[in-house]
């Protein structure tokens, strides 16, 4: 124990030197012309130098190089390069070089670092020339992939670097906003690329290898929702059912056999044998030959079956018929050996004990019963007596000791079979648990639900280990793969997805908020983004970095609506805890607190002269308030219903309303006197919003329709229809061109307002987006999502491809956004893409990142580039291929 004290002290005094020495180095920068670190590289690149430290070193070579550094004084050239190669010497045996500075053992070094650099401009330029020298010298790539971490976590903007060549290894990247990049040539090892955003970088000829990402294959059958997804038990097939089956290879997520008219599928222990149900038959496959071996008739009853699950030892199978009973079947004779009567529940879920001699089913609305297998006899009745604990399914888990279910609106239920009693309820989910899986160790246990997430938690604590929002609409079956590395899962949208369960358990330590973000709203320089959140918090970010600025707490409920001052001083912001507050944007403190609704308070609004504050309430009315005293100027009445939405016309004289009661009421703000009311929706009004010029409302209804009013005649002037679902947020661009709408159906839409046309589909949200902004000149929209998450939208740029190498221009050629365009592809690879995403959980961004040669593979194999198209990305051998074939068939 003395001897293992002793080492440990050793170590962290080894840290601790190494600390003090990074810190020297960078105090060393001081004495060094930042023109340097851009004009080394110029002289690496033009000279195709690759003993870097020897070619600086070497006087001659100062001397010859002096051309490079015209801006500098030219008695100060030699000086420079020699300090700077005297850092990078003593860099180069640091363990800044040597070791992985990502990992927890260097976090409070690391922290100390980032505290003393961060402000000084050299510094990060520094760490940005120490990333490029890795693609010149390979004996410094440790130190640079440390530099390129450390710019990450420091939210340096990062956007639109060139990287080529770069060679990082063995680092965290985790939430990297490296959109519009030049990565051309780059080498990856062992990197941690989750919630990376490459949207719209080059990728020409990367090698990228033992990539470390939560997100694997995407499968998609291109069919109705995906019902079922279930591992063979070696782990290499994965089974998927959407009355079509399919079964794919894992590695490759290539098909290997599709068979139609099949509802529920089941893989037998030993992985040769399938079995199906359709109708009234249940149907075995061998697997090797995807020929049918044996049809399994129940000639009482000629009702649908609906499930199967075979037993642990493969000899017996279980069918459920639907709404009235299942039976099991003698496997290898195709005979029927018993039937389970009773209880039984139209959304059958059935789940064998691991020692084959019970099985759990759900019955009714709100009954699990264990069954005897030998006597078909119930053995216990698990009655939870409430309305609402629908169980949609449930599963053993491999010892035997607990069964999860899923029960009622949002939770997963853990009973202990040997007390017969619940264990641990686990909450996370906002909407129906439709399906649990244990992992085959059972430590962990996997659930999806209606509200498109996916939980991973810990069976011995209840805790959530890992949360992955990968999908966009219900997610209706969850599997683990038997090395527990892999989580599969199907959903409404047509896909199946593959998680890499080990980087999903990986605790990103990014800014965002922990609920839905209800709304969002520019200040008026553009500079700052306020956020409030069912987390109970307003956050401050800078538009440019994501960094959180500040974060005021204050509210004990969710908050509804944050609104700038037109001074931008001061945010108001709304609560369901009936109170607004007014918040001091520079000091982050609260300067007054507005009481005087009886409810939640949904929407404010400041006038354009920043004297007055509207707010609109749950308990129907809306009010005036007097900013600089607090006290209310006057109650506007006349809503028959909850006020949804306020908004003031331009030139202050007016109040737009929008209420539950489906109508727009338009007031007068010096009289208090209604002028208007606006009829025309068929469901809540969510959002109104006036034009730049004030000649026009615009209106957003859960009847999934837009409006645009004439205000002068109070008509409707046109109706925009393209949402599937409620629209719940509408914003005018400053320049009135164009209006934004955000809906349910997780789509953000971007219109033409002079001719009503649609113009974009912004999608990259995975659930609900309530709330969209325009930035105050026009080229960006921010949204806020219920799937805890903020986006910056580029909604202007139009870039060509730019190629980097000489012999890429014949091919790019082909690919500019003309021929994207007439190919199904959009217009641009570089318009309307996420620039910033703010999550605590992100996923990869990668829309419009252009791929040409090179190789994408995980740790574990995988070849990625799938998942890299599905994420937009463009992958021109593919795209040539196509091309190609198009011509072929034309001639």
């Amino acid at each position: 124990m003395r001897d293992c004290g002793k080492a440990q002290t050793t170590q962290q005094l080894q840290i601790y030197k190494s600390e003090n020495e990074i810190f020297e180095v960078f105090a060393q920068l001081k004495y060094l012309d930042e023109q340097i670190f851009g004009v080394v590289i110029e002289i690496f690149k033009k000279e195709n130098i690759e003993g870097c430290l020897e070619f600086l070193s070497d006087e001659l070579n100062q001397k010859q190089n002096i051309q490079y550094l015209e801006k500098m004084e030219k008695g100060c050239v030699i000086n420079q390069i020699k300090k700077i190669t005297n850092i990078l010497n003593t860099i180069k045996d640091n363990k800044f070089n040597k070791q992985n500075y990502s990992i927890d053992q260097y976090e409070d070094i690391k922290y100390d670092l980032i505290i003393k650099i961060q402000q000084d401009r050299k510094n990060i330029e520094f760490l940005k020339f120490l990333v490029c020298f890795t693609a010149f010298d390979e004996r410094f790539s440790q130190c640079g992939s440390n530099s390129l971490h450390l710019l990450v976590q420091m939210k340096v903007d990062l956007r639109g670097q060139s990287f080529e060549n770069i060679r990082i290894r063995n680092t965290s990247l985790i939430g990297a906003n490296l959109v519009r990049c030049d990565l051309s040539g780059s080498e990856f090892d062992n990197v941690i690329i989750r919630g990376m955003n490459l949207s719209e970088a080059k990728l020409f000829n990367c090698k990228w290898s033992n990539l470390r990402i939560n997100e694997l294959n995407t499968l998609n059958g291109r069919v109705a929702g995906v019902s079922l997804v279930c591992f063979s038990r070696d782990g290499k097939l994965l089974a998927s059912c959407s009355d079509i089956f399919r079964l794919w290879n894992v590695q490759t997520g290539k098909r290997m056999l599709v068979l139609k008219g099949i509802k529920y599928a089941c893989f037998s222990p030993n992985s040769t044998t399938l079995a199906s149900c359709n109708g009234q038959f249940v149907c075995l496959w061998n697997l090797k030959t995807g020929k049918k071996m044996a049809k399994l008739i129940n000639k009482v009853y000629i009702l649908d079956v609906n499930t199967v699950c075979f037993s642990p030892d493969g000899t017996t199978l279980a069918s459920g018929i639907y709404d009235h009973y299942f039976c099991l079947w003698d496997v290898k004779t195709g005979l029927q050996k018993v039937q389970f009567y009773g209880y039984i529940n139209s959304n059958l879920s059935l789940s064998f004990s691991p020692d084959g001699t019970t099985i759990a089913s759900n019955a009714q609305e709100d009954i699990i019963l264990l069954w005897d297998v030998k006597t078909g006899e119930v053995k216990f009745k698990f009655d939870f007596k409430t309305d609402s604990a629908w169980i949609r399914s449930v599963c053993f888990s491999p010892d035997g000791t607990t069964l999860a279910a899923c029960i009622g609106h949002k939770y997963v239920t853990l009973l202990d079979l040997k007390s017969r009693t619940i264990k641990k309820i686990l909450h996370g989910h906002s909407n129906f648990v439709n399906s649990v899986c244990f992992s085959y160790d059972g430590t962990s246990l996997a659930s999806g639900g209606s509200d498109t997430q996916i939980f991973q938690w810990d069976v011995k604590t209840g805790q959530q280990k890992a949360k992955f929002q990968v999908h966009t609409s219900h997610v209706n079956s969850v599997c683990f793969s038997p090395d527990g590395a892999i989580l599969a899962s199907g959903s409404n949208d047509n896909s199946i997805r593959l998680q890499d369960v080990k980087v999903g358990q990986l605790k990103p330590k990014l800014d965002g908020h922990l609920n839905s973000v209800n709304s969002i709203c520019y200040s008026p320089d553009g500079t700052t983004l306020a956020s409030g959140s069912a987390d109970k918090s307003i956050r401050l970010w800078d538009v440019k970095t994501g960094q959180q600025k500040a974060k005021l707490d204050g509210h004990t409920n969710n908050v509804w609506s944050v609104c700038f001052s037109p001074d931008g001083t001061t945010l108001a912001s709304s609560s369901r805890d009936n109170s607004i507050c007014l918040w001091d944007v520079k000091t982050g403190q609260q300067k007054t607190k507005l009481n005087g609704h009886s409810s939640y308070v949904y929407s404010i609004c400041y006038s354009p002269d920043g004297t007055t504050l509207a707010s609109g309430s749950y308990d129907y009315s809306i009010r005036l308030w007097d900013v600089k005293t607090g006290q209310q100027k006057a109650g506007l009445d006349g809503h028959s219903d909850w006020v949804k939405t306020i908004c003031y016309s331009p030139d202050g004289t007016t109040l737009a309303s929008g209420s539950a009661d489906k109508s727009i009421r338009l007031w007068n703000v010096k009289t208090g006197q209604q002028k208007a009311k606006l009829d025309g929706h068929k469901g809540t009004v969510n959002t109104v919003c006036f034009s730049p010029d004030g000649t026009t409302l615009a209106s957003c209804s859960d009847d999934t329709s837009i409006h645009l009013w004439d205000i002068k005649t109070g008509q409707i002037k046109a109706q925009l229809f393209g949402h599937s679902q409620k629209v719940n947020s509408v914003n005018f661009s400053p320049d009135g061109n164009t209006l934004a709408s955000g809906s349910s159906n997780n789509s953000i839409l971007l219109w033409d307002v002079k001719t009503g046309q649609q113009k974009a589909k912004l999608d990259g949200h995975s659930s609900s987006v309530y709330s969209i902004c325009f930035s105050p000149d026009s080229t960006t929209l921010a949204s806020g999502s219920r799937d805890d998450s903020i986006r910056l939208w580029d909604v202007k740029s139009k870039q060509q491809i730019q190629p980097s190498y000489n012999h890429y221009q014949d091919i790019l050629a082909q690919f500019q956004p003309s021929f994207l365009k007439n190919n199904g592809f959009p217009e641009s690879a570089t318009s309307n893409i996420t620039i910033l995403l703010i999550s605590q959980n992100p996923n990869l961004e990668a829309q419009g990142a252009r791929i040409l040669k090179g190789e994408f593979v995980n740790y574990q194999g995988v070849n990625l580039k799938p998942l890299f198209e599905f994420k937009g990305s463009l992958i021109f051998e593919d795209l040539m291929k196509d091309k190609q074939q198009q011509s072929e068939s034309h001639q």
